[in-house]
């Protein structure tokens, strides 16, 4: 039987693909990795190892550049149950999930070298925003949660926390009492994307309204022992966040603004009207937690009210 020029069996005993992974998903998590982040990449890399062992691949030195080209031809083809392809992102980081495994072989000794080091990754999308609230239409959402109900006190409060940090949802369901700095009006955001750390300025509006939550409502939503989370469901644990993005979605709705989106909808309104509204984009970086500069420069293609006025202004024909 011939033997495609692609791939080549390995016949070193006991070097097996499949336990390599498992090693490296143990490393990430000895190594302090985010849990998100190493169940993602288990994820990523399950799907890698179920289309190697289709492939006859069970070695770690069975792997090579033109595998690896053919696995990244084959993540291209991944379809989501719409049928649609997934994401360019998404296609990235199941192909750096890769890339990063790879790099840990050469570094433990089950590679001489990394097949992937040239592996050429689909280009980003350098997507905008799908939607941007303006202030007006922030001010609509804010106003739907009905204040007679204890959970409406509550979602007021997280929906004015979300609009005036920008924080990411499971940010926002891991904060607790403590990472609250109400005389300082400071935040600490604990272990964000990436496992970092920031403090972002928290609104005067915004503590308010918290401080409503924590008089009227979170004292009788605790069971037994404190939490410690900021933000409690009835029963006393903390917001799931696929619950908390499904009630600030129907806020949205039901806000009548002809706009959808959930809690990144008030992350990208407030990079956006902050930046029309004079602010540096390295300011908007540190608010916002990327590690790059030009994910947050995303945002000045959205914030053009401000270039619109200048152009207005300074440009010979601009009136």
């Amino acid at each position: 039987m011939s033997v495609s020029p692609l791939i080549v069996r390995s016949r070193v005993p006991g070097d097996c693909l499949g336990r390599a992974i498992a090693d490296h998903l143990l490393s990430l998590e000895a190594r302090g990795y985010a849990a998100t982040t190493v169940r993602c990449r288990k994820g990523y890399l399950a799907h890698f190892s179920l289309w190697t062992r289709a492939h006859g691949l069970r070695a770690t030195a069975d792997l090579s550049l033109p595998v690896l080209d053919r696995y990244r031809i084959a993540v291209l083809g991944i379809r989501r149950a719409d049928g649609h392809p997934v994401g360019r992102g998404a296609q990235v980081q199941r192909l750096l999930a890769v890339k990063g495994f790879l790099r840990w072989c050469v570094r433990h000794g089950l590679l001489a070298w990394n097949p992937a080091a040239e592996l050429e990754l689909p280009r980003r999308e350098q997507s905008l925003p799908r939607a941007v609230l303006s202030a007006a239409e922030a001010e609509a959402v804010l106003a739907v949660p009905r204040l007679a109900s204890p959970w409406g006190v509550r979602d007021r409060a997280v929906l004015e926390t979300l609009y005036s940090t920008g924080m990411r949802r499971i940010e926002l369901v891991r904060l607790r009492v403590s990472d609250l700095d109400v005389r300082q009006g400071l935040v600490w955001i604990r272990r964000g994307k990436g496992g970092r750390d920031r403090v972002v300025p928290i609104g005067t509006r915004a503590l308010l309204w918290i401080g409503r939550y924590m008089a009227e409502v979170r004292p009788r939503w605790v069971r037994g022992a404190d939490p410690g989370f900021l933000f409690l469901t009835c029963r006393g644990g903390p917001l799931k966040p696929c619950r908390l993005s499904e009630r600030v979605a129907r806020y949205v709705d039901s806000a009548d603004i002809g706009k959808r989106g959930s809690c990144h909808l008030f992350r990208h309104t407030m990079a956006t009207l902050m930046l029309e509204g004079g602010a540096d984009i390295r300011w908007i970086q540190a608010m916002l937690g990327h590690a790059q500069l030009s994910t947050t420069a995303l945002y000045t293609r959205v914030a053009i009210g401000q270039l619109q006025r200048v152009h207005a202004r300074t440009h010979p024909a601009g009136g």
